[in-house]
């Protein structure tokens, strides 16, 4: 308790968890079991409840105990991302959301809503399949953002094949959307593509500003 777990190793805290959700049972062996399969301790938290159940001797109450560690953590990543500004953080929404959106088999497309203190109010998917200039649409966004109240916005969307690396197509939707916003005085803060274990941040590379320029010089002409 009062040096917490960095002196164990892996397989020790996974021991611990299954203990507690298998009393009085020795569970090293399925714990050393579990991290050579997930090679590590964040792949162990991030295995389905029907992986884990594939190692002898983990049951559904100790895979229930592991999944429970993730969502915990999720839950407590949001209530934080919701409670201080995060626009100069990209790592800490790629956090939030990545354990939500790496598994999935389709594009999505989330917005994040935030105020004028920059607090996420609100998080919305708005499109889903192959995202590309003909299939995300700026009124709709604008629309969202102008229901929620919203004074600036933060786009996510993941890339199944994990590469998070942003195509032609996802360059030019980001750019019709800091377009969008500036007319409508709405501010686009980033928006970032989750691949496997990594992400790519507009902002970071400092493409919003650049779009940002881009619309301004055209407005001046």
């Amino acid at each position: 308790m009062k040096s917490g777990v960095e002196g164990f190793h892996d397989y020790e805290i996974v021991e611990l968890l299954l203990t507690l959700g298998t009393p009085r049972r020795d569970c090293k062996q399925q714990a050393k079991d579990a991290i050579k399969r997930f090679k590590t301790l964040r792949g162990v938290f991030e295995a389905s409840a029907g992986e884990l159940q594939e190692i002898e001797g983990i049951g559904p109450h100790s895979a229930f105990g592991i999944r429970l560690v993730q969502e915990v953590a999720r839950k407590f990543l949001k209530e934080r991302i919701l409670e201080r500004p995060i626009y100069t953080s990209s790592k800490e929404v790629f956090e939030y959301l990545y354990h939500a959106m790496r598994g999935l088999k389709k594009e999505t497309f989330k917005v994040l809503f935030l105020d004028a203190k920059n607090r996420v109010t609100e998080e919305e998917d708005l499109f889903e399949g192959t995202l590309n200039v003909s299939s995300v649409y700026p009124r709709e966004v604008v629309k969202s953002a102008l229901g929620h109240h919203a004074a600036s916005l933060i786009f996510v969307h993941n890339h199944p094949s994990g590469t998070p690396d942003p195509s032609s197509s996802d360059r030019e939707i980001t750019q019709d959307l800091v377009f969008a916003g500036s007319i409508m005085q709405i501010k686009v803060l980033d928006h970032i593509i989750i691949g496997d274990n990594r992400y790519f941040s507009f902002a970071d590379e400092g493409l919003i500003e650049e779009y940002e320029g881009r619309f301004l010089r055209m407005k001046r002409k």
